[in-house]
């Protein structure tokens, strides 16, 4: 399993519409894709807006969201789980 972090900073003015750009564009363009497992949002206080996505192989990317929501370009990162 290869889990994905994908992280944002929002324009103060655009972080409830950043999280709504996630839920309602973002994450359905690839929830049915069949190497999907599940995917959860996250928001803090400083506007960042984070996805967890975990999946079976080959994690699809999130599209670019609208850069006037943007306080800076959003970042991700792939994890494997570490057997101990």
């Amino acid at each position: 399993m290869i889990v994905r972090m994908w992280e944002a900073r929002a324009e103060p003015y655009g972080a409830a519409d950043l999280i709504t750009w996630v839920c309602d564009t973002a994450l359905p363009e690839f929830e049915h894709d069949p190497m999907h497992l599940s995917s959860e949002v996250f928001s803090s206080t400083d506007h960042r807006v984070v996805v967890i996505s975990k999946w079976r192989s080959n994690p699809r990317p999130l599209p670019e969201p609208p850069a006037t929501l943007l306080a800076r370009p959003p970042h991700s990162w792939d994890f494997t789980q570490v057997d101990r």
